[in-house]
């Protein structure tokens, strides 16, 4: 398997912890990576509400370099999974005069974009082509004990039909699988698939900042360990902003973020510290002593 690589924006950024771990995980698991030089973002969805050809053009840039390399593509954040897929969409939709006008734009580079690359989540990736069988093969460090809450977010559960649920209904519950597969209990709790608060952050963060506790605190008081996210904007939000939660509501929440990647290394044997777990603002010590793993 061989993927052209769109880490995004805050894994190589904000979080950048994220990053290392995520092509540590990918080459345990066989998933061949060819980083995407000169990528651009998405746009986050927030782009698209003010100029929507511009944040297709730029996507459609994306997916020209990887048809390019001849290669679809992986990313490993779920925003830029949920916008990439809606560009992809609408691309298909919008009739050869729409296409025509972005590929005009992108002629200037060189490119053309032709539908021949979409963007496919590292979570996706694991429960379609590298199969949970193979992922429980090398389970080495069972989490057996860990009670880990799966936060989905917005862009990768809506809409479905942009995300190919229909086809894919394994995705509505592939992070549930995951955890299951690792050897971890699966916490359920009700805002899993809601807005972490991050695209607010910056125009109210009382709000934002309520969004982390609600999610933080629900998912603590029915007995998580720790959350685990696709998503590298939620990572940063429900991580970073948790003491900020917690001082609202005049409690300690202490519950451990993990992204995606960090969950999986632990469990196939990586080292903690290559997976940028002493990185994080709430400390997961706890969850590392709880299954006998040195911090």
């Amino acid at each position: 398997m061989k993927y052209a690589f769109f880490p995004g924006c805050v894994s190589r950024g904000g979080c950048p912890e994220l990053y290392p771990a995520a092509l540590e995980v990918s080459k345990r698991l066989g998933i061949e990576l060819e980083e995407m030089v000169g990528a651009s973002c998405t746009g986050a969805g927030v782009l698209q509400e003010k100029n929507q050809k511009l944040g297709d053009t730029l996507n459609a840039r994306n997916f020209a370099l990887a048809e390019k390399a001849g290669l679809p593509i992986m990313t490993i954040c779920s925003t830029c999974q949920g916008v990439m897929s809606q560009a992809y969409k609408r691309l298909q939709d919008e009739g050869p005069a729409y296409l025509a006008e972005i590929n005009s734009v992108l002629a200037e580079e060189g490119l053309e974009y032709k539908g021949t690359s979409e963007a496919k989540h590292l979570l996706w990736i694991i429960v379609e082509d590298v199969g949970i069988e193979k992922l429980r093969a090398l389970v080495v460090r069972p989490l057996k004990g860990l009670k880990v809450a799966p936060f989905y977010g917005c862009y990768i559960v809506r809409p479905t039909k942009s995300l190919d649920f229909e086809e894919h209904p394994e995705r509505q519950t592939s992070l549930e699988t995951v955890i299951d597969a690792l050897g971890a209990e699966v916490v359920d709790f009700p805002g899993k698939t809601r807005c972490c608060g991050f695209p607010i952050l910056t125009i109210n963060e009382r709000n934002s900042v309520s969004m982390v506790a609600n999610h933080t605190s629900d998912a603590k008081s029915l007995g998580a360990d720790a959350m685990v996210t696709p998503c590298p904007l939620c990572h940063l939000n429900l991580d970073g902003y948790q003491p900020k939660a917690s001082a609202m509501r005049h409690t300690k929440i202490d519950l451990p973020i993990l992204h995606l990647p960090q969950l999986v290394g632990l469990a196939i044997g990586l080292d903690p510290k290559a997976l940028g777990l002493s990185r994080h603002i709430i400390p997961t010590t706890r969850i590392l002593s709880k299954i006998a793993v040195p911090a």
